[in-house]
């Protein structure tokens, strides 16, 4: 049965454009992602929703009681309001990292999944973005239900908020993106301690916790080309209500994340197996 129906998928991309590259196959790899989640996976997806409510609690209430509120802008807003944006933007970078890179490199260079996948009538842009649409799943399951629990406590102060969900699931298609593409070149677990390294101190200096302008000009400079710098102020401008063209400029630089990253991986996927 399945056999005949991938010839025929193969036939119907004969002399079609990027047919060794692309053949509309990427719910099939959706599908194999659900599969593992309920079957072996689903603890360590929990795990990314807990952990940001962790610190929401921590931070937020515990350091809250000591720093009530702080000034935005001309607006003077509860702590707990300004860092859960961040946490949202955070939880949302962080799922995707994960998912395209150790999963990534485990089927990449442990199990042979892509392998498999890439001799039969699937092309690489497949396997890329089926692979980076499961993180995409990923994200926005994140973003709803860390959603659900800030909302009532009131840290959403704007209507605008519920964009942030979506906001989100770009920030994690941008993340997940260029995730994969690096590590389609790591050849070792060791090279992807590397990522950890890149994360940790972004996590501390991009706006998370305190504003940005506490730093001296010159280190302002580099922290405002981080992505996560983007995604913390794209995500809390929504959920405080400012609204501004830098708002665009940040979803923009996602956007760029995005076309560079599928851009690269689907390079390097058809350089190792489409040989």
């Amino acid at each position: 049965m399945f056999i005949p129906m991938a010839v025929a998928i193969a036939e119907a991309r004969v002399g079609k454009r990027g047919e060794r590259i692309y053949s509309s196959r990427v719910p099939q790899l959706l599908e194999r992602g659900f599969i593992a989640f309920k079957s072996s996976t689903y603890m360590m997806v929990l795990s990314g929703f807990i952990e940001p409510v962790l610190y929401l609690l921590s931070f937020g209430y515990g350091i809250g009681t000591l720093l009530p509120t702080i000034e935005v802008g001309n607006e003077t807003i509860k702590y707990a309001a300004f860092i859960a944006p961040a946490l949202l933007a955070t939880s949302a970078m962080n799922g995707a990292i994960y998912d395209s890179t150790m999963n990534v490199f485990f089927k990449l260079n442990h199990d042979r999944i892509y392998q498999g996948m890439l001799s039969t009538s699937m092309g690489p842009l497949d396997v890329a973005l089926g692979e980076i649409g499961w993180a995409l799943i990923r994200g926005f399951a994140y973003a709803c239900t860390f959603m659900a629990v800030i909302a009532p406590l009131g840290l959403v102060v704007s209507a605008w908020g519920l964009l942030a969900i979506p906001a989100a699931v770009l920030i994690a298609f941008g993340f997940a993106s260029c995730g994969m593409a690096i590590t389609s070149y790591m050849k070792s677990f060791q090279q992807l301690e590397i990522v950890n390294i890149i994360l940790l101190p972004m996590f501390l200096f991009s706006g998370s916790f305190y504003p940005v302008s506490v730093f001296p000009v010159w280190l302002q400079n580099i922290v405002n080309l981080l992505p996560l710098t983007h995604a913390v102020n794209l995500i809390r401008g929504l959920c405080l209500g400012h609204i501004n063209l830098a708002l665009a400029g940040h979803a923009m630089y996602f956007i760029v994340m995005i076309i560079g990253g599928l851009f690269f991986t689907t390079k390097r996927l058809n350089a190792l197996f489409m040989k």
